[in-house]
């Protein structure tokens, strides 16, 4: 019976840099305020007359922002009948394990926002007095003003759509090295290209889309760790000649 698991160790990848990183960087999204970034850059979309510049863009709604979600959608559920048609006694057996990883990692990075969003409550840009809104500003960690429309702002949701496919590059990258790095390059641009675009439409702060990518990232990590890394075999240790176990 062939196995689903190559037999070949996984190309090194140093664990606790890349995922210390973004941790890191997540520790710092907390002790640094980011809203003087985040307002000045909102302020480059916003003009006081006529709102956002993005906001009745109907190509970043129907197109970026529709459409990429729902080729994407179509994505995770090709690749959840690939992975169905893996348990068959086919060719795609081979790749059971991948494609359950990328089942599992893109769920996950998209299934964890909608009750983020509802935990925290955070604001978006389009709410605030600031931008035309009539709701107050409050830090992600921090009280609430009272209000009857709480917001549902962080992370940004349609940034996951993007960098969800971060996934694509993990699951590639010890079997198809070249096109795992097209992979991760063009789930960040994606992840990117929506992420401007959502702010451009006052959707989001950019600190909102700068945490969807370090969450997106560490669960693709993580998954990566869990379910696909294999670690080269350590080397067997020389058994002592007969002589010298005697004379010992």
């Amino acid at each position: 019976m062939q196995s689903s698991r190559s037999p070949l160790p996984s190309r090194p990848f140093n664990f606790r840099l890349w995922s210390g990183i973004p941790l890191g960087l997540m520790a710092l999204l907390l002790v640094l305020d980011p809203k003087p970034l985040d307002f000045a850059l909102a302020e480059q979309f916003y003009d006081p007359a006529r709102g956002f510049i993005g906001g009745s863009s109907s190509w970043l709604e129907n197109v970026l922002h529709d459409q990429v979600k729902i080729m994407v959608i179509c994505l995770g559920v090709a690749c959840i009948a690939a992975f169905l048609v893996s348990l068959l006694p086919v060719r795609l057996r081979s790749w059971r394990r991948e494609l359950g990883y990328l089942v599992l990692a893109l769920g996950l990075s998209t299934s964890i926002v909608p009750p983020l969003k509802t935990l925290t409550a955070v604001q978006c840009p389009w709410s605030l007095t600031q931008f035309g809104g009539h709701e107050a500003f409050s830090p992600l960690i921090g009280e609430r003003p009272a209000t009857d429309k709480p917001g549902r702002c962080w992370p940004g949701g349609h940034a996951s759509t993007g960098f969800a496919l971060l996934a694509l590059y993990f699951a590639l990258r010890d079997r198809r090295p070249r096109l795992a790095r097209w992979a991760l390059g063009f789930a960040l641009t994606l992840g990117c290209v929506l992420s401007l675009g959502r702010m451009a439409q006052g959707a989001h702060f950019l600190s909102h889309n700068l945490w969807t990518l370090l969450l997106d990232w560490v669960i693709a990590v993580v998954g990566y760790r869990v379910l696909l890394y294999r670690s080269a075999p350590q080397p067997a240790l020389p058994l002592p000649a007969i002589g010298q176990e005697r004379a010992a």
